[in-house]
């Protein structure tokens, strides 16, 4: 870093540059059935430059991957590239990120551990939940990191972060005398929680069997659908990002600060964006252009009141203090119960190929790939199902769970009931 940083600091012509620096350690584990078969630990660096160039009242950009290998000469052939293709570029004017240096590691208490005795903690965690008659954790990927990610640029910014986090990937399967069937999950976190672990695990394994029990419903239904984390953070990031700077000074954003998205009785959306959430791996404390990131309100009782975005078009839109890029979702907890939930119909969605929403077309639905039908006196398991509805309907009679978790890059409510919806 400090050979690149004296190099660019000597090319003359440049506006600026900035450098990221991204580092991986990983150990990673690789079971088939309950029989390890390998396990593989690496250690990887990637360098990425962004040049910036001023030029006729604008400035321009170009960036491209430097590799060890390169010589100075060659770098110097890549500079230069790059200088000519970000003269090309015409972008209003801006400011790089100035000044600030960093060095901090994100919340976490996977550096407790060595990889090994982490591993190893996390497999018994898994096969503790492999509990169900006929079920099986047919395959197992886990994948232990260390992300470290370095910033700097000709303004004077040195900012490092170090991220600790798991990823798993499972493969929950059931068989019987007919078939087989099985369900793919992943599980993302920053804070190892063995009990919470197994339960997840243990909830997938019994909804793997429900899923080859399964059959499509009857009748065409009209019924209150239950959202899980996922596609919950789905509908909050898209409101969410709605309000993104790019997308304001671009106009491509359908709502403005004071437009009430739930005009009806129900829960108010309360979303922000945040910089941390304790569990996410997605948390930060700075953005790639190395500037700090400033948790930000957009919509607050239902009604939009904020933005947010990088540096660069939030100065176009002449905001005082940027966000920066925020990437994770907090949506506020509402007053939906259990005992409501069960008051009336449900389909509670376990796992859908996808949430579909378009804003402008005021679209919400998507396949069900496994659901739960609860008709008022018993549960059962459908499959081969769609559903939609408005999105504005949905948003002005939503209930949002008093529970709360964090999945992902979201923390909010665990189930959202969404009044009315056609499933066909």
């Amino acid at each position: 870093m400090r050979n690149l940083k004296e190099i660019f600091d000597n090319t003359k012509g440049l506006y600026g540059y900035r450098i990221i620096e991204n580092s991986v350690a990983s150990y990673e584990l690789f079971f088939v059935h309950k029989s390890l078969e390998t396990v593989r630990s690496t250690d990887s660096k990637a360098t990425y430059v962004t040049v910036y160039t001023e030029h006729d009242g604008r400035i321009g950009d170009s960036a491209f991957q430097i590799y060890q290998s390169m010589s100075e000469d060659d770098i110097n052939k890549k500079i230069a590239q790059a200088v000519s293709r970000a003269n090309l570029v015409s972008n209003e004017p801006y400011e790089l990120t100035d000044k600030g240096t960093l060095n901090a590691a994100l919340p976490t208490n996977l550096d407790k551990y060595e990889p090994e005795e982490l591993g190893k903690q996390i497999v018994d965690a898994v096969y503790a939940a492999d509990t169900v008659p006929g079920g099986s954790v047919n395959a197992l990927e886990i994948f232990i990191y260390k992300d470290t990610k370095r910033v700097i640029n000709n303004r004077g910014v040195d900012k490092t972060q170090t991220v600790y986090r798991v990823m798993i990937e499972a493969i929950p399967t059931y068989t019987d005398d007919k078939q087989s069937v099985e369900l793919y999950e992943d599980y993302r976190f920053t804070v190892f929680e063995p009990e919470k672990l197994t339960a997840e695990i243990a909830e997938k394994m019994r909804e793997v069997a429900d899923r080859s029990k399964a059959c499509k419903p009857g009748k065409e239904l009209n019924i209150n659908v239950l959202l899980r984390p996922h596609e919950i953070r789905r509908l909050a990031a898209e409101l969410a990002h709605d309000q993104n700077y790019s997308s304001i000074y671009m106009h491509a954003n359908l709502h403005k600060e004071g437009d009430d998205l739930q005009e009806g009785d129900c829960d108010k959306l309360n979303i922000t964006m945040k910089a941390i959430v304790e569990g996410s791996e997605r948390s930060a404390y700075f953005d790639d252009d190395g500037a700090q990131l400033f948790d930000t309100e957009v919509i607050k009782n239902g009604i939009v009141c904020g933005s947010f975005g990088p540096s660069r078009f939030g100065q176009y839109l002449k905001v005082s203090r940027p966000s920066g890029d925020l990437k994770c979702v907090s949506l506020g907890a509402g007053t939906l119960t259990d005992e409501e939930i069960k008051a009336e119909p449900y389909l509670d969605c376990v796992s859908m190929s996808g949430l579909q929403l378009d804003l402008y077309n005021d679209y919400i639905g998507g396949e069900i790939r496994l659901a739960y039908y609860y008709d008022g006196e018993k549960t059962v398991p459908v499959t081969g199902i769609t559903m939609s509805a408005k999105l504005s309907e949905v948003l002005s009679s939503l209930r949002l769970s008093e529970k709360t978790d964090v999945s992902g890059a979201y923390e909010g409510p665990v189930r959202a009931l969404l009044k009315n919806v056609s499933v066909l």
